[in-house]
């Protein structure tokens, strides 16, 4: 397996990790939810199931073809995470899994980035 495959993969794992575990948040805010304000917090967990599933589907198939618009759309990621820990926004008062998502996410985007603007990507050939 050339190196470059192997970045993709270690990517495409990376924020297959973050797509999984918004999902779970998903799940569990859309079945169990424990904030005082529950039909809010089923609304918030259908969105986290969305954006978890969509994230992870984009991560394992397109991005790991090198389709670059899957590699700038996954920038959400660590958009989202930064925004909530600097905004002190939920879930959760911890914030270590936020940090640990943004590290995740942008370790999945720079390790591979090569791969989606070299000559020899799918979609960078013209």
């Amino acid at each position: 397996m050339r190196r470059e495959n192997r970045l993709v993969m270690i990517g495409s794992v990376c924020l297959a990790v973050v797509g999984v575990g918004i999902l779970a948040f998903g799940v569990v805010a859309a079945t169990v939810p424990v904030a005082a304000d529950e039909p809010l917090m089923r609304a918030d967990g259908l969105a986290s199931l969305g954006v978890g599933l969509f994230g992870l589907l984009i991560a394992v198939v397109p991005f790991r073809r090198r389709e670059r618009w899957a590699w700038l759309a996954l920038w959400f990621y660590p958009v989202f995470w930064s925004v909530h820990l600097v905004g002190g926004l939920p879930p959760g008062k911890d914030h270590v899994h936020q940090v640990v998502f943004i590290v995740l996410s942008l370790v999945g985007l720079l390790l591979p980035a090569r791969a989606f603007f070299s000559s020899a990507s799918p979609t960078g050939a013209r």
